[in-house]
């Protein structure tokens, strides 16, 4: 399938970072969480061979390619059993929304550190009162002179220990409506009055989760990212990025998760037989292998869209992208354990872990129930029931 529709730049690229993938795989990652660090040692090195920022602009540090590329980059490095899950945040959200709607001291100041590894950027929406209803939520800015007073609360935030900053979607006042509507600001994460706590969470991850409390938190005028009348379109340029880099992570763990089972089901043998020669192994393994691969389909066609600027096309792309690729995730590695049987439960292994993170791609950064919701009403034409 990748013969016939990636370019052989794509092709090339798949290659690298799947050689470099290899070289640090599933042990690498296990011991970093073990260890509780994050895996700085090969963020870092990908951040040296340009490809964490492969969607960013040459002008300032990037590949000069798109959400296509990065797309790349996570699955393969997903696929080697070590996915970077602050690729989705730095650079394909925060990255992405400062390159197209930054001034050009934001984009100077910030996109050479996010696009060779240097700094990083967490991004900061979900609250305790509104998760997938974006519209309730309650973190407001207002004006203080030239200032800006930024006060609220923002629940499961990525990587915030190790980040530089946090793009924090807020709300101001419109002066000729005074509705409150969605803006970003880029809030330094050592400014006075930000406060973060760990979430204590059951998923064996690099990568932490945090609460926020935003405590008038002063930030000068030049924090807020574009147009304060533009927040929707200026959100969703973020948003529609993660979904697809979302079903890259999906994709990439189920291709790891189904390989282990593949080299199981070859090499185990029961009477006298590789288990992989009996159908009740071999189909479920084909499909999960099929499943992907739709996925994925969905997922190149949604990173096409948004890389040539069709932003609505796009968006219902990177819901379908995203909820194909967390169900296609999901069954490979039930498919994977369960072709182990007990050994899937092993920490020899490493599959079981992979359970709890699998549930991640159904989950977030929206839900499935969610995304039925957008086909059924902007695709389909159906009513809404809220």
């Amino acid at each position: 399938m990748t013969a016939v529709i990636e370019s052989e730049e794509h092709k090339a690229l798949r290659s690298a970072v799947a050689a470099l993938g290899k070289r640090y795989g599933r042990d690498y990652l296990t011991r970093t969480v073990a260890d509780g660090k994050p895996p700085t040692e090969l963020w870092t090195e990908a951040g040296k061979l340009g490809y964490l920022g492969v969607n960013l602009p040459e002008e300032h540090g990037g590949g000069g390619g798109g959400i296509t590329e990065l797309s790349i980059v996570l699955e393969e490095l997903g696929a080697s059993g070590s996915p970077l899950l602050m690729l989705i945040v730095s650079p394909a959200i925060c990255g992405t929304v400062i390159s197209r709607f930054g001034t050009e001291a934001q984009k100077r100041q910030w996109l050479p550190g996010l696009a060779d590894g240097t700094r990083l950027m967490a991004f900061g929406i979900t609250e305790p009162d509104a998760g997938s209803n974006s519209h309730r939520i309650t973190t407001t800015a207002r004006r203080d002179g030239a200032d800006w007073l930024l006060t609220g609360r923002k629940v499961f935030i990525s990587g915030v220990d190790i980040a530089d900053a946090v793009l924090i979607v807020g709300r101001t006042e419109d002066a000729r409506t005074g509705r409150l509507k969605p803006c970003l600001f880029i809030v330094p994460t050592d400014a006075d009055g930000f406060q973060k706590r760990p979430i204590d969470m059951e998923l064996n991850a690099a990568e932490k989760q945090f609460e926020l409390v935003l405590d008038d938190v002063r930030l000068p005028a030049d924090a807020l990212v574009g147009d304060e009348d533009a927040g929707l379109l200026q959100l969703f340029a973020g948003l529609n990025p993660e979904r697809i880099m979302t079903a890259a992570f999906a994709i990439g763990m189920g291709r790891y998760a189904l390989a282990k089972a593949v080299e199981y089901a070859r090499d185990r043998t029961v009477w006298k037989t590789p288990i992989g020669a009996h159908q009740a192994i071999a189909h479920p393994l084909a499909q999960a292998h099929i499943d992907l691969e739709l996925a994925r389909l969905m997922m190149q066609k949604a990173a096409h869209l948004y890389d040539t600027g069709d932003d609505i096309g796009a968006g219902e792309a990177a819901n379908m992208a995203k909820y194909a690729a967390g169900e296609a995730c999901v069954k490979a590695v039930d498919q994977a354990v369960h072709t182990l049987g007990g050994n899937g439960l092993t920490r020899e292994f490493g599959l079981a872990s992979l359970i709890t993170a699998a549930r991640v791609s159904r989950i977030a950064p929206v839900s499935r129930e969610m995304i039925l919701n957008y086909v059924s009403h902007q695709t389909l034409g159906l009513p809404k029931s809220y």
